[in-house]
């Protein structure tokens, strides 16, 4: 009999079954409605990861002296956990023990290792690598809406839309099976643009696409906002009847001509004006934004800046137009809803609220004056690690932050200053490899629990096999450590945890309490809020959306005689995030590895397609071949971020607002490899 359930990886939680109950096998399943029976390589393969060799079955703890590893039971290794958290207690306080957690964790897990850290660590200093998915889009959208939800409708009204803006978007690379929506927006006789330094997949898949300096797409949407202006373009009836803000925004779009905007992004004033009278000439205009726009350190601002111009044509709330964000992470939306973020509690609910904490610590059984306040941000507590001020020992439960971390040489030195590292995952990963304790714990098809995918669409992952003897879920484990340190109960059974964050999200923003497992099974999955928000009103308690003027400020990081290209970063097709699991799958071959560039630099450097090149920045310094394109803009290079060694590169500029770091833009400089011989 097969089981529904859904993709381990990417936001669209692409439904899929599986049948066989060792050697699971991968089918269609069509009556889903956000990919109706299509899935990506990687999704295909998803099940090649089970039987592997290299999967873990028991808890492995790490002589430092030898670097040799000892497997140990299950008892052994959690009492060894637990006494490493009392000693870092007892001497740093309760902040001496830091939770680091992941955007691809069941919301169950979220909610749990949030009320771990708060309840019975007592512990200020949690932070998830969502924090590097998509979180200055959220902090953009709580500022202009009042509220987050990555996509405030469905994903299928993108072809409703007459014109759709992707802007650091190559959705047909990291999200195929939604690639169809843009042929079907096309056939219809609907238009796409694509904003991006390389041309890519999606770009082919454009009627319009425009190819900025990387950390400049600010500017082009101050520019375009500043042409619908001058055409008359803007709807001032919604403007006057649903936002706040307007006039300080027209002011300050006002000297971006399209002169100005072509020195700053390297876009011509044509296209500038072409783009702009695209707009301004349709019924219905979608902006969507995702890393390329967002992993800056304006990334806030210039998620800002877009929502202008969807709030100028008067589209946010409209259906077929308004503006989203393509989250990257699997639950990279309900991983931050439930409380693995510094400043959050389930349901989205502040931490610092001191109706929040009330309510939140009575679901617990708490003192609402037990809870810690704000910690760190992720960069910002990773950063803190060892230090006389910070934690001297972590859990890391679902990130492989050696690879995925900006300036990840420098965050590998701080895990390395820990006195305990504790690594939960189902393979030696880079970042487990490097830790005192790994525990080995379930896959994705081995448990149950819910996602929420980019729609805001809550899904259930359904287990579909037994787990191998000796692996634990992540709830297994918490609970267990909760029962050491003489905490608050941990329920382990997966639906019960779902009930309790149920109860602790009521009345929140992200309101859980009404969505059952039964609920999400007869209905194909359940919206939180409603299908399509901001209809009649925005979250704000006046119900309008505020505006913002921003300003074009540029990467902390330009080029200069010494490194004089800009580097930026991103996913292929075969591969995902940190690449743990899909590195592992025989039927995800890959090149591993390279180093995109114009032939305009390979003549400059002296080197061929396929040949190595070493790339530098101000960080560090890897060499890969080289992969000679027309497709690239001649100033930029583009590298992979799946293995060891791009984001040793990649900068730790934090945004103000939402403290992402700035991986998308670097200055850099290349050289080609000699071979010896």
């Amino acid at each position: 009999m097969a089981t529904e359930t859904h993709c381990p990886y990417c936001s669209l939680q692409c439904g899929m079954r599986l049948t066989g109950r060792r050697t699971p096998e991968v089918s269609a399943w069509e009556e889903f409605p956000v990919n109706q029976g299509a899935l990506c390589r990687k999704g295909w393969s998803a099940a090649g990861l089970y039987g592997s060799r290299e999967r873990l079955t028991s808890p492995l703890v790490r002589d430092r002296a030898t670097g040799e590893w000892s497997a140990v039971s299950w008892d052994e290794a959690l009492d060894m956990v637990a006494a490493g958290i009392r000693a870092a207690q007892a001497e740093r306080g309760p902040d001496g023990v830091a939770v680091f957690g992941g955007g691809g964790l069941t919301n169950e897990k979220a909610y749990s290792l949030g009320k771990l850290a708060r309840a019975a660590l007592g512990t200020s200093q949690i932070d998830y690598n969502g924090r590097w998915c998509m979180s200055s889009a959220a902090s953009a959208g709580i500022r202009a809406f009042g509220l987050d939800r990555g996509l405030p409708f469905p994903l299928a009204d993108v072809e409703e839309t007459d014109v759709l803006v992707l802007v650091g978007s190559n959705l047909a690379e990291t999200m195929p099976p939604a690639a169809r929506h843009l042929d079907r927006l096309r056939e219809r006789g609907g238009r796409v643009v694509v904003i991006d330094p390389r041309r890519t997949p999606t770009a082919d898949r454009a009627d319009l696409a425009l190819q900025p300096v990387p950390g400049t797409d600010l500017a082009l949407a101050l520019g375009v906002l500043h042409l619908l202006v001058a055409a008359g373009a803007v709807d001032e009836d919604y403007l006057a009847d649903r936002t706040t803000g307007w006039a300080d925004v027209k002011e300050s779009v006002a000297p971006w001509w399209p002169e100005r905007v072509e020195r700053t992004t390297g876009i011509s004033a044509a296209e500038v004006r072409e783009l702009a009278a695209m707009l301004a000439g349709s019924p219905r205009v979608m902006v969507l934004t995702a890393r390329g726009a967002e992993q800056h350190s304006t990334g806030s601002d210039t998620v800002l800046a877009w929502i202008n111009v969807a709030l100028a044509l008067g589209m946010v709330g409209t259906r077929g137009g308004g503006y989203g964000c393509l989250t990257g992470q699997g639950n990279g939306q309900g991983g931050r809803e439930h409380g693995q973020k510094a400043d959050q509690l389930p349901g989205y609910r502040r931490i610092d609220d001191p109706v929040a904490r009330a309510h939140v610590a009575g679901v617990w059984g708490v003192d609402p004056e037990s809870l810690p306040g704000p910690g760190r941000s992720a960069y910002e507590l990773l950063e803190a690690l060892g230090t006389d001020d910070g934690p001297s020992a972590m859990l890391v439960f679902g990130s492989n932050i050696v690879v995925s971390a900006p300036n990840a040489t420098h965050v590998t030195q701080r895990l390395e200053s820990l006195d305990l590292l504790v690594v939960c995952d189902f393979v030696m990963s880079e970042t487990a490899a490097i830790a005192d304790v790994v525990l080995p714990v379930t896959q994705w098809a081995e448990e149950t629990g819910t996602m929420t995918n980019l729609e805001g669409r809550v899904v259930l992952r359904q287990k579909a096999i037994t787990p191998p003897s000796g692996a634990r879920s992540d709830l297994d484990v918490i609970a267990g450590l909760a029962v050491r340190l003489s905490s608050v109960p941990f329920a382990t059974a997966p639906e019960e945890v779902f009930a309790e964050l149920g109860r602790a999200s009521a009345g929140g923003p992200a309101d859980y309490s009404s969505i059952t497992y039964d609920r999400i099974r007869d209905e194909g999955g359940v919206f939180w809020g409603g299908e399509r928000l901001f209809g009649s009103s925005f979250a704000h308690p006046d119900g309008r959306a505020r505006m913002y003027a921003v300003e074009h400020r540029g990467a902390a990081e330009q080029p200069c005689a010494d490194y004089p290209l800009h580097l930026t970063t991103g996913r292929v097709l075969a591969q995902y995030q940190s690449g743990a699991q899909t590195r592992r799958v025989r039927a995800l071959p890959d090149d591993g590895p390279f180093v995109e560039l114009h032939p305009l630099v390979a003549g400059r450097i002296g080197v061929a397609h396929g040949e190595p090149v070493s790339i530098s920045t101000r960080r560090g310094t890897m060499s890969a071949p080289a992969r000679v394109v027309t497709t690239i803009r001649p100033d930029t290079v583009f590298v992979p971020f799946h293995w060891v060694g791009a984001n040793r590169l990649t900068n730790d500029a934090l945004d103000p607002a939402s403290k992402m770091p700035e991986f998308k833009v670097c200055a850099a400089r290349l050289s080609a490899v000699v071979v010896a011989g």
